[in-house]
């Protein structure tokens, strides 16, 4: 063996595609760039996503853009002060909340949040509670039950 009968596997080589060079060359007339058009003249320089001179889609749809989170809550929110609609010792859950015009529907959880005052004392059942309002509606010689 010696490094001048050395030779490639078979396939291993290639032609060299010899483009512009007539039609005996196998890629005749147009040198495979197809018909006329800014793409088959030479010096041709588009970047990724041009579109032509239309408006990309990248600018069409700019809302596309960002994270939607899947997974989360949509609560309905009441307010410890809108919790003085209801009589002192009452039982306040969420079909109380609806009846009285504080929530939409019962569909979604109900959470209490701790704007305003409270000065009667309720039991309030409900999906969840911020601190605040956990410690408005204890203050106030309430109960407080999560659902």
């Amino acid at each position: 063996m010696d490094q001048s009968n050395l030779k490639p596997p078979a396939g291993a080589k290639h032609k060299k595609k010899r483009v512009g060079c007539g039609d005996g060359s196998g890629h005749g007339t147009f040198s495979t760039r197809g018909c006329k058009g800014q793409k088959s003249r030479s010096g041709r320089d588009l970047r990724p996503g041009f579109e032509g001179g239309q408006l990309p889609i990248i600018k069409r749809l700019p809302w596309t853009r960002g994270f939607t989170n899947v997974a989360k809550i949509q609560y309905s929110l009441v307010n410890v002060g809108e919790l003085k609609k209801f009589d002192a010792d009452s039982e306040v859950d969420v079909t109380k909340l609806v009846q009285s015009g504080l929530i939409k529907s019962a569909a979604l959880p109900v959470k209490i949040l701790g704007n305003g005052e409270l000065d009667r004392a309720l039991t309030v059942k409900a999906s969840k509670f911020s601190g605040a309002a956990r410690s408005k509606i204890e203050a106030a010689g309430g109960k407080v039950e999560e659902i």
